[in-house]
């Protein structure tokens, strides 16, 4: 979840630290804004926001009240202030060097994705071990040897890095990330990882991910059956499929 938010103008406020969930939708209300004025469009209300995000109306009022931010009835939010407040919040104000490690299949193509530099997200640096790929440039940006994360993500400031190596690299490329100052990663890896508890890691498994969609999918097709999936929850909370 965010920290709370400082205001030097103010020392008696008080922010409260908000959820990690609203984080998440804070992001998506964000990428819908952007959509929105490029459209041309300068309000929105409530209603319509919501309905884009996909989520309801209430939920979407309350996210936003965490940022001290209501609308103005009968007229909803300014697109431009809205965004700039979500940005600010989010900490978009300024971009986020990001350090891609591991620039196979999967790296090349994150390293390609135009996406994230539009978003203040620039991928300032790539590694890997591979000899043909190491001092070779990709975007414009020459890939290093990992021996290298040590001098060159302090050296250009990196905030994020991205890890999208082999299970059996990625604690070590953890490791010397976290070494570099780095201590927001997001990992592509199909493993987890063990971090200092000041460090903040995101795990994006596409597998994983697609079990859950292929859960569904049986759900759907016995639907009604005798084989049809049930859900109940384990220990630590996690859905299991029973028949």
């Amino acid at each position: 979840m965010l920290p709370p938010q400082a205001d030097p103008g103010d020392s008696e406020k008080v922010v409260k630290v908000i959820p990690e969930a609203t984080v998440a939708r804070l992001a998506v209300y964000l990428r819908v804004l952007g959509q929105l004025a490029d459209g041309g469009a300068e309000t929105v209300s409530s209603e319509e926001l919501a309905a884009v995000s996909g989520v309801n109306s209430a939920k979407l009022r309350k996210d936003l009240s965490h940022l001290g931010t209501y609308g103005i009835r009968g007229v909803g939010y300014d697109v431009a202030s809205l965004q700039h407040e979500l940005e600010k919040v989010l900490g978009l104000d300024h971009p986020q060097a990001v350090a891609l490690v591991g620039v196979g299949n999967l790296g090349h193509a994150l390293a390609g994705y135009g996406g994230f530099g539009g978003r203040g997200f620039p991928v300032t640096a790539m590694f890997d071990v591979d000899p043909d790929l190491v001092g070779t440039p990709i975007n414009g940006i020459e890939v290093r040897h990992v021996r290298d994360i040590p001098s060159v993500c302090p050296a250009v400031g990196v905030t994020i890095g991205m890890i999208a190596t082999p299970a059996q690299a990625a604690q070590q490329v953890c490791d010397q990330l976290v070494a570099a100052g780095v201590h927001s990663i997001l990992n592509f890896a199909p493993t987890v990882l063990q971090v200092p508890a000041e460090v903040e890691v995101r795990k994006v498994d596409l597998a994983v991910e697609l079990q859950v969609l292929a859960f569904h999918v049986a759900g759907r097709i016995n639907e009604g059956g005798p084989t049809s999936p049930q859900v109940v929850h384990g220990r630590n909370g996690s859905a299991v499929a029973t028949s």
